[in-house]
């Protein structure tokens, strides 16, 4: 069994990983990142936003650090929140959406653990997109994460809409 090494909060937040990582309860836990289909899958989905962000009044970030609890650190793939670009450094304020892409490594129940600390920190949309499979997945407050097959991801309030067939 391998051992862990824990550090605290602070030792987290000074330090620079790259790509960035989640903290999680004392652990530095790694995301998986850069290859080509997360990249582009990312970048296609940020610059729909961003081309509507004037239009749907969002801001798009990109690999955001966001403290969903005090001893958790998230960086989803994309984060979009309402309103200009915020002061804060690190998102204590839950995102509108939190936008994460697979990777062939992922593994649903590690992704699930994601969601749901979104869900709990108080984000009302997390997307979940799977370039390999051109599939993408919804999860709210109300619902557990489930395949989406109109082929759009959808809010309300505001109505903030990605075809699917415009980015995978």
């Amino acid at each position: 069994m391998a051992s862990r090494t824990l550090i605290s909060v602070e030792e987290y937040l000074r330090t620079s990983y790259r790509p960035d990582c989640d903290y999680v309860d004392g652990e530095v836990v790694e995301r998986n990142v850069g290859e080509t289909d997360h990249s582009w899958l990312q970048t296609m989905v940020s610059a729909y936003l961003v081309a509507r962000r004037a239009q749907w009044g969002i801001t798009v970030l990109v690999e955001q650090r966001v403290q969903v609890t005090g001893t958790r650190f998230r960086v989803p793939d994309i984060c979009v929140i309402l309103g200009p670009k915020p002061a804060e450094q690190i998102l204590t304020q839950p995102p509108f959406i939190c936008i994460e892409i697979l990777s062939p490594e992922d593994r649903w129940p590690r992704i699930q653990q994601r969601i749901d600390d979104f869900l709990a920190m108080g984000v009302p949309y997390v997307w979940v997109l799977d370039p390999s499979t051109k599939s993408a997945y919804a999860a709210t407050p109300a619902e557990r994460a489930q395949q989406v097959s109109s082929g759009v991801l959808k809010t309300q309030n505001p109505s903030v809409e990605l075809p699917l067939s415009e980015i995978l």
